[in-house]
């Protein structure tokens, strides 16, 4: 069996491509893969560290804003289905499957056009640009959240998860808060800053450590490269205590969820799909530099469900966000019940259940 992935722009399109072909890879490694993105993408440095296929075409996505670079986009487009049909032809795939961004438009439309079965994976609670235009072409589109239902055709449908969930599950902590110089017994949040858009939550959480380093918990602060040096100056003019671990980046971040009590970031569909998988409570701050506001939307998912709280930028302040830990850490009967909300959420086979939606459609096209 041949599967041509695609999936570019972002980690939250990369990440779930790669969580998927590992799963197939440990069930089935005879199943060959192809990938294909962009070789000025973050896909090209991911998956180049892999034991993965890979080919290159040109596209870039178009502007929401009238722009003359929309008409150069249509021709890159045009060009890009050329070079698709091209790459299938060569490969001959069973499926084809798109995880998002501007690159998948048309590699899976060259698949649908040459009769090859199709999905796409939409990780978010709208919708982009390119999966609405693909969803008329496709065979199936997976989803994540119930809420993206209705933007696409009801008949291909079907709710499969993240495949990043999967992934987090297998991991265990193997005493990893050791390492960060904090405690194995006492209640631990997550705070991720991340090195885009972030400045605000820094700022909240540096105006916050002198209070913070006195509760009877114990923080992580992932401040983003970016970000580290600065924030790093200011906790030593602070003198924060030994119950803060501030750190640039986290490498295995599925070991360390594992032993987190809470986490605070943004609510990537990534994200969120390693959090509901483990049932972890989580305080959201919605990234409002998005597409559609899609973060928001992703949260709001959370929040009805009692799942997570909310603080939205415009509104953090260092006392909000102290006062949310609080309430969570400080209270077990709420931490518990928010984690089971979360649990309730999560959907921890979703590699699994892409690979059979798969192995459906091949089924089907060959009889």
């Amino acid at each position: 069996m041949k599967i041509v992935v695609s999936g570019g722009g972002t980690g939250g399109h990369i990440y779930p491509a790669l969580a998927l072909i590992k799963t197939i890879q440990q069930q089935d490694p005879n199943v060959e893969f192809l990938y294909i993105g962009t070789e000025k993408g973050l896909e090209a440095k991911i998956i180049g560290r892999e034991d993965i296929a890979f080919k290159a075409i040109n596209i870039t996505g178009f502007r929401r804003s009238l722009s003359f670079d929309n008409v150069k986009t249509v021709f890159r487009f045009i060009k890009g289905v050329l070079d698709s049909k091209k790459i299938l032809k060569q490969f001959k795939p069973d499926v084809v499957i798109g995880t998002g961004g501007y690159v998948c438009g048309p590699v899976v439309y060259a698949a649908a056009r040459r009769k090859i079965p199709t999905v796409i994976h939409e990780q978010n609670s709208v919708p982009g640009l390119t999966n609405r235009f693909l969803s008329r072409y496709v065979n199936r589109v997976a989803i994540c959240f119930e809420e993206v239902r209705p933007f696409f055709p009801s008949d291909k449908v079907v709710l499969t998860g993240n495949p990043r969930a999967s992934e987090v599950l297998d991991s265990k902590s193997n005493g990893i808060l050791q390492s960060f110089g904090l405690k194995e017994n006492i209640k631990t949040a997550l705070v991720v800053g991340g090195s885009r858009g972030a400045r605000p939550i820094n700022e909240a959480v540096i105006k916050s450590l002198s209070q913070l380093s006195n509760k009877p918990y114990q923080i992580i602060y992932v401040t983003g490269e970016v970000h580290f040096e600065e924030v790093s100056k200011e906790a030593n003019l602070l003198g924060t205590n030994d119950n803060v671990a501030i750190v640039p980046f986290i490498h295995n971040m599925e070991e360390l969820l594992a032993s987190i009590d809470v986490v605070v970031g943004r609510a990537g569909a990534t994200s969120l799909a390693e959090i509901t998988a483990l049932g972890i409570p989580s305080i959201l701050i919605p990234s409002p530099y998005v597409t559609n506001n899609h973060q928001v939307k992703n949260a709001t998912a959370l929040v009805n469900k009692d799942a997570a709280v909310m603080l939205e930028e415009r509104e953090l302040s260092s006392q909000r966000l102290i006062d949310a830990l609080d309430a969570i850490l400080l209270d077990d009967s709420r931490r518990i019940t928010m984690g089971e909300a979360a649990k309730k959420l999560g959907i921890r086979d979703a590699s699994e259940r892409l690979f059979s939606l798969l192995l459906d459609l091949v089924s089907k096209s060959q009889k």
